[in-house]
């Protein structure tokens, strides 16, 4: 098959032709949702990416690469992300889904039953 003839996943799925994803994309996938999801409560606090990285013990470039999917941080670090930003976090893994939801906590609430999270999946 010569170039010409590629085709490009979103050109498959628009033609129904089947679409496969590789597992790599579809890591892709959640790690831009989880740094959309820290991105989302981090503009809501207002805070810069420094002043985040200063209350999660972390740098600024650090912060920069969970916000653009570039990395995916571990669970203690997701623990330090969610105290810093003052918000409880929950992911839900659902076969190819996901979805990473901050939902801020209520009057030093730190079981986060407020109703005012911010989600982003993938």
């Amino acid at each position: 098959m010569d170039h010409s003839q590629w085709k490009t996943r979103q050109t498959r799925k628009l033609l129904g032709e089947a679409a496969e994803e590789s597992p790599a994309y579809v890591e892709a996938g959640y790690a831009f949702a989880l740094g959309q999801a820290v991105y989302d409560r981090r503009a809501e606090l207002g805070l810069s990416q420094t002043g985040l990285a200063r209350r999660a013990g972390m740098t600024q470039p650090q912060i920069s690469n969970i916000e653009g999917g570039d990395s995916v941080p571990t669970l203690a670090l997701l623990t330090r992300l969610a105290k810093a930003l003052d918000a409880s976090l929950t992911i839900d893994l659902d076969g190819d889904t996901s979805a990473f939801s901050f939902t801020a906590h209520e009057d030093g609430d730190p079981g986060g039953t407020g109703t005012d999270g911010h989600s982003s999946a993938a």
